[in-house]
C-alpha cells in the first residue's frame, strides 16, 4: 500500500536531511574509539541515552510497544551492541563493511520468514557479497592500537551484518502486520525499544562502570543523542518525500565516511584485502540497487 506521502515531490532539504543522518552514523565508529570505556559500557550508555532522546523527541517512539515491537527491537539491541564491540576490537572500515552484508542474509532469511521470493538476479547479489565478505578473512591483520583484535572484531562485526538483516526483515513484518498505522509509528517504537533492550542488556557486562572522564561522558552523550537519535529523526524526515532507492544510494554515504572519519582522528587504516573486500560490497550494493529500481519501474509502467 503506498505511503500517503509518495505523491509528494522530494525537496533538496530532504535529501540533505538523509545525508546528514549518514553523517552521523558514519562518526559511530571513530568516536566509539575515542572513549576509554569498554565496548559493553559504550553500547549500554550509548543506546540508554538514544532510547531517552527518541522518547523525547519523538512522539511516534512512545507509541505501539507491543511484543512484536519487543521482538524486533531485541534483534535491534544485538545490532546496536555487537556494532560498538566490534569497533573496539577491529578497524571502523571492517566493523561497517561487514554491517554492511545485511542484504546477504536479508535475501538468505526472507524466504524462510516472510515468505519472499529468491530471484536469479539476487542469488549473483548473494554471490558476490559473501566473496566481497571473505577479504576480510583473508590472512592475518595485525593489530592495532585502535583494533587490537581484528580476527575476534571481524566475527563480531560479520554477526552485526545477520543482526541488522533480521532488524530489517521485522520491520517488513511490523509493517505488515500495521497495514492501518503510520509506518513511521511502528518502526520508531521498535528503535526505542531496541535501544532500551541494548541497553539493559549490556549493562550487567559493563559493572562497575568505574570512573568515567569528562571525555568519556562526552562521547557517550554524542553518541546516544546525535550518532542514533538525531540520525534516525533525520533519517525518517527526508525518508518522507525521498523514494527507498535514492534514500538507499544517499545512505550508502555511510560506510564511505566511516572509515574516513578513524583514519582522521585515529590514524586508522584498514588492510588492502579488507578495504577491496569493503570496495565489493558497497559497489554490489548500488549497482543491485539501482538495478532493482529499474526493474521496478518497468513493472509499474506495464
Amino acid at each position: 500500500m503506498p505511503s500517503m506521502t509518495d505523491h509528494l515531490p522530494a525537496r533538496t532539504s530532504d535529501r540533505l536531511m538523509i545525508l546528514v543522518a549518514a553523517f552521523l552514523f558514519s562518526t559511530g565508529g571513530a568516536a566509539v574509539k575515542a572513549c576509554s570505556l569498554t565496548g559493553w559500557q559504550v553500547a549500554s550508555l550509548r543506546s540508554g541515552i538514544a532510547a531517552v532522546t527518541l522518547v523525547i523527541l519523538l512522539p511516534a517512539a512512545r507509541r505501539g510497544w507491543t511484543w512484536r515491537t519487543w521482538l524486533v527491537g531485541t534483534a535491534y539491541a544485538g545490532t546496536m551492541i555487537s556494532y560498538v564491540v566490534a569497533n573496539k576490537l577491529t578497524t571502523a572500515a571492517n566493523a561497517t563493511f561487514l554491517q554492511s552484508t545485511a542484504p546477504l542474509y536479508i535475501l538468505l532469511f526472507g524466504p524462510i520468514l516472510l515468505d519472499e521470493t529468491i530471484r536469479r538476479r539476487d542469488i549473483a547479489f548473494m554471490g558476490i557479497l559473501a566473496v566481497g565478505m571473505s577479504f576480510f578473512f583473508v590472512g592475518v591483520q595485525p593489530g592495532l592500537v585502535t583494533a587490537p583484535d581484528p580476527g575476534a572484531g571481524n566475527l563480531v562485526a560479520a554477526s552485526t551484518g545477520i543482526f541488522w538483516a533480521l532488524t530489517i526483515l521485522g520491520l517488513r513484518w511490523l509493517g505488515r502486520a500495521s497495514a492501518n498505522e503510520v509506518a513511521g509509528s511502528t518502526a520508531a517504537s521498535a528503535v526505542a525499544c531496541g535501544n532500551a533492550i541494548a541497553c539493559l542488556a549490556a549493562m550487567p557486562f559493563g559493572l562497575p562502570l568505574g570512573h568515567p572522564s569528562t571525555t568519556d561522558w562526552a562521547v557517550v552523550v554524542f553518541l546516544g543523542v546525535f550518532q542514533i537519535a538525531v540520525a534516525y529523526i533525520f533519517m525518517v524526515g527526508g525518508m518522507r518525500r525521498v523514494g527507498a532507492f535514492e534514500g538507499s544510494l544517499l545512505l550508502l554515504l555511510e560506510p564511505i565516511l566511516s572509515p574516513f572519519w578513524a583514519w582522521l582522528v585515529h590514524g586508522e587504516q584498514p588492510n588492502l584485502w579488507a578495504s577491496f573486500g569493503g570496495a565489493i560490497i558497497i559497489s554490489a550494493t548500488a549497482v543491485f540497487t539501482i538495478l532493482g529500481s529499474r526493474k521496478r519501474a518497468t513493472t509499474s509502467q506495464t
